[in-house]
Order: structure tokens, then C-alpha cells, then sequence
């Protein structure tokens, strides 16, 4: 089956599902409806986000919307499994403000796959999704879980279970063998193909071309690190604190954007789709303001000497 059409801007939903700080129902169907508004199609989730809550918001601002109208992803490897006695503290080990009532169970098997699909399912209150990713395998034991997961999940789209089959992870391990594979349609990208670096250029997006699978690029900001004209040390990169050497390159990168008239979020977000093998750039929104600028950052344009200059200056890579 033919992957489905994504656009240009995906709305990643870590956010909805309380990632760093609680969000309101009604906060999270703002951040739905601004970007829905803006035209935006793609809504990526996953079970990991918020122990299912980001599922649950997703799929009841969908209720209302015409099936064939959205591309919805979702994510297999990590069961939900509930656990009565977490339910008194927050789930701080996964930066979820949400009650830790269930716990995170790796199952990479054809069975976990489906039962995580079906409990994702219900959660969205949708007979399908489009495409489903294994998630962050390179987090459990990367061979056995691309061994028993990649069969698993191709062979849903075979049966028509859903249209397209990938892999999301941070780790270009990951992401590289996921490609070689040849089983897969997409590979989600992230942190790894940003404006701060770009590992993924070494080997992950040649094989992408070579085997004719998308990219899926997410993680553009960094953590947070690139969302703001002015990078601070109060930002988080890769979910912590940002180092000083990290801070001082993101620094430097807003500089050079701005001496062009442009500001840092809306670089990284350009940059973010600059190789063609890259289908779409995903990225998530703690208010329905930030959806919407987004969103006019990606219909702006960005001069070709800006790229070019921080080439020269050794900030990024071709």
C-alpha cells in the first residue's frame, strides 16, 4: 500500500500528554484545534507519551472530524501495564507530570505489537491508524527487538492493518539498521537531522535514498534548545540540561540567522526539511500560539547565503 500523505508539518502530541508540566483538557484541544485551523494533517502520538493521555486527547478532538480528512501515527514497543502502586506518585523518571498508575513493559514480539496496537486504538477511539513506528528500540536491546518487531510490523501493513510501517528513535544505530532492513516505509528522525547537528547525514539519510524510505524529520528544536530566538541555559537539550559547549554553537547559529533576518526557530525549521528525502518535520506545541507560529515560520522563506555562511563558518554540514 502507498504511504500515506503527510504535508509539510506535522503536530507531534508529547506535549499533550504532559510532558515537563501538567496541560489542561482544554490547553490540549487548543493546541488540536490551532493546528487543524492551520491546515495541519499529521498528528503523531504515542502510548509512551504521558502513559496514554496524549492517545486519549488526540482521539476525542478527532471524534468529530471525517476519517478520511487526517494521517494519524502511532508508536509499538512499550505496553502499558498497570501498576496500583505508582498511582500516588508523577511519572518524573519519564518527564510526564501524569499519575505513574501503569509502567512502560518492552515488547518488540508480533504479539506485543498487535496488543499495542489494539490498546492504542482504543485509547484514540479510532478503528485504525495509518502508520505505526517501533519506538526507541535502541532503549531495550536493538537486534532482537528489530528482529522480532521490523517482521511484526510490516506484517501489518501487508494485511492492510495499516498503510505505512517505520522506526522513531534519537539513535542513528537505530535508525541505520532500521533502513537496511529494506522492510520499512519511514523512519522518524529525531534530534538527529536539526540545524545544532546533523549525524544522520553520515549514513541514515543515504541509506533512506538508497532504499527509497521517508523521513519523518522530528526533535527539530532540540529539546527546546532551537525554539527560541535567543537560545538560554535555562533550555533543555536532549531532555536535560544544555551543555555549555552546545549552548555556545546554538548561540553562535542564532547570530548568523539573525544578521539575515531571520530567527532561530524558523532556521531550524527550514533547515529541517532541506534534504529531499525528508517527507515532513514534526514538532510538538505547548499552546495554540506556538502551533500557530510555527506554522507561518514554515510559510516564510530563508535566504540561500544564510545557509551557506553557516556552512562556511563551520557551523553546519551539507
Amino acid at each position: 500500500m502507498a504511504s500515506p500523505a503527510l504535508g509539510r508539518f506535522g503536530l507531534g502530541t508529547a506535549s499533550l500528554g504532559n510532558l515537563y508540566e501538567p496541560m489542561s483538557d482544554e490547553t490540549a484541544h487548543s493546541v488540536l484545534a490551532a493546528a487543524w485551523d492551520c491546515g495541519i494533517r499529521y498528528f503523531d502520538t504515542a502510548p509512551h507519551y504521558g502513559l496514554g493521555l496524549a492517545e486519549r486527547r488526540l482521539g476525542a478532538f478527532l471524534a468529530d472530524k471525517p476519517r478520511e480528512d487526517y494521517v494519524v501515527s502511532t508508536k509499538v514497543g512499550r505496553l502499558l501495564v498497570p501498576d496500583p502502586a505508582g498511582a500516588g506518585r508523577l511519572d518524573d523518571a519519564h518527564h510526564y507530570a501524569v499519575p505513574a498508575g501503569h509502567r512502560r513493559v518492552w515488547d518488540f514480539s508480533a504479539d506485543g505489537v498487535r496488543r499495542g496496537l489494539a490498546a492504542s486504538l482504543e485509547r484514540l477511539g479510532l478503528d485504525a491508524v495509518d502508520i505505526v513506528y517501533l519506538h526507541d528500540p535502541d532503549e531495550y536491546d536493538l537486534a532482537p527487538a528489530l528482529a522480532e518487531g521490523v517482521p511484526a510490523v510490516a506484517a501489518l501493513r501487508e494485511q492492510g492493518v495499516v498503510n505505512a510501517v517505520g522506526l522513531g528513535s534519537k539513535s542513528t544505530e537505530a535508525l541505520l539498521a532500521g533502513a537496511r532492513t529494506g522492510m520499512l516505509d519511514l523512519l522518524m528522525i529525531a534530534g538527529r537531522y536539526t540545524l545544532l547537528e546533523q549525524p544522520a547525514l553520515d549514513a541514515v539519510l543515504p541509506e533512506c535514498r538508497a532504499r527509497s524510505a521517508g523521513v519523518v524529520n522530528a526533535a527539530v528544536f532540540n529539546s527546546g534548545l532551537l525554539a527560541t530566538p535567543v537560545p538560554s541555559a535555562r533550555s533543555r537539550y536532549e531532555y536535560g540540561t544544555v551543555p555549555p559547549a552546545v549552548l555556545a554553537k546554538a548561540r553562535a547559529i542564532a547570530d548568523v540567522c539573525a544578521a539575515f533576518g531571520t530567527d532561530l526557530p524558523t532556521a531550524a525549521l527550514h533547515f529541517s526539511l532541506r534534504d529531499p528525502v525528508v517527507r515532513t518535520v514534526v514538532a510538538g506545541a505547548a499552546s495554540a500560539r506556538e502551533v500557530r507560529e510555527n506554522h507561518e515560520r514554515l510559510r516564510s522563506s530563508v535566504p540561500d547565503e544564510l545557509w551557506t555562511t553557516l556552512r562556511d563558518k563551520g557551523l553546519t554540514r551539507s
